[in-house]
C-alpha cells in the first residue's frame, strides 16, 4: 500500500515552461534589454535545461548554474553580462509569481488529502521555490516541502532522500511513491532510493531502458487509480 507521494514541482505539478517564459518577459523588460523573441525564449529554455541536466549529473553547481546560463544566453545574444546576477536574483522572484497547475493539480492534491502523505521534493531555488508554494496553496496542502538549498543536497542525490526519509518517519521503500518529469533528477532518485517511480510523461516519450520506472503516467489522476490499485 502507497502511504506517502514525493511530488516534484517544476514541470510536473506546476506547468514550469509558463512560469519560465512570464518570468523571464519580465525581466526582460524591467532590465530594459530589448525584444526577447520566440527564438530567444526557446534558445534560453533549452540553455537552462542542459545546466539543471548537468547539475543532476554532479558536473556542476548550482551557483554555477544559476550564473553560467544566462552568462552563456546572454554572451549568445550580445547582451552585457554585467547584470547576470541582478537579472538572476530577480528572476527567482518572479518565477514564483505565475502558476498553472498540469491536469487540474491542485484539486488532485486536496482529493489525496488524509489518504496518503503528500511532500513536495524539488530541486529549485528558496526563493522561487517559496513563491510557487505560495502563491498556489500548496504550501498549506502538503504535508512539508523538502528544498535541496535547504536540504544541502540535490536530487537525485541518495544523501537528499535519506534526508526526506529522516524527517518523514518510518515507511517501507514499496510505500513511498515520487511523480515527477525528470529522468535524471526524479527518476534517477527514486532509483536511488529504492522506492516506487512514477514517470510524469505526458507527452508519451517511450520510456528509456537503464532506469526502473514503475508507472508510465500521462495524466497526474492517474495517480489516483495507481493508489486504488496498490491499495
Amino acid at each position: 500500500m502507497i502511504k506517502v507521494i514525493l511530488w516534484d514541482i517544476d514541470g510536473t505539478l506546476l506547468s514550469f515552461k509558463l512560469a519560465e517564459r512570464a518570468a523571464i518577459r519580465a525581466c526582460f523588460e524591467k532590465f530594459g534589454l530589448g525584444e526577447l523573441t520566440d527564438e530567444m525564449l526557446a534558445e534560453y529554455s533549452a540553455i537552462n535545461a542542459s545546466y539543471w541536466k548537468r547539475l543532476e549529473l554532479g558536473e556542476l553547481t548550482k551557483p554555477q548554474v544559476l550564473r553560467g546560463r544566462f552568462e552563456e544566453f546572454f554572451t549568445a545574444y550580445g547582451l552585457d553580462t554585467g547584470c547576470v546576477d541582478d537579472f538572476n536574483a530577480e528572476y527567482q522572484v518572479r518565477l514564483g509569481e505565475t502558476v498553472v497547475f498540469n491536469d487540474n493539480g491542485r484539486e488532485l492534491v486536496q482529493r489525496l488529502r488524509g489518504k496518503v502523505k503528500q511532500y513536495a521534493v524539488t530541486n529549485g531555488t528558496l526563493v522561487a521555490q517559496r513563491g510557487k508554494l505560495k502563491n498556489s496553496g500548496l504550501d498549506l496542502l502538503l504535508d512539508d516541502v523538502f528544498i535541496s538549498d535547504v536540504v544541502g543536497v540535490e536530487k537525485p542525490g541518495k544523501g537528499f532522500f535519506d534526508a526526506v526519509f529522516a524527517a518523514i518517519g518510518d515507511y517501507e521503500k514499496d510505500e513511498v511513491l515520487i511523480v515527477g518529469d525528470s529522468l535524471t533528477s526524479d527518476m534517477q532518485g527514486g532509483n536511488n532510493a529504492g522506492i516506487l517511480c512514477g514517470w510524469y510523461n505526458p507527452g508519451g516519450e517511450p520510456v528509456p531502458e537503464g532506469l526502473r520506472i514503475d508507472y508510465d503516467i500521462r495524466d497526474l489522476n492517474a495517480v489516483e487509480i495507481i493508489l486504488d490499485l496498490e491499495g
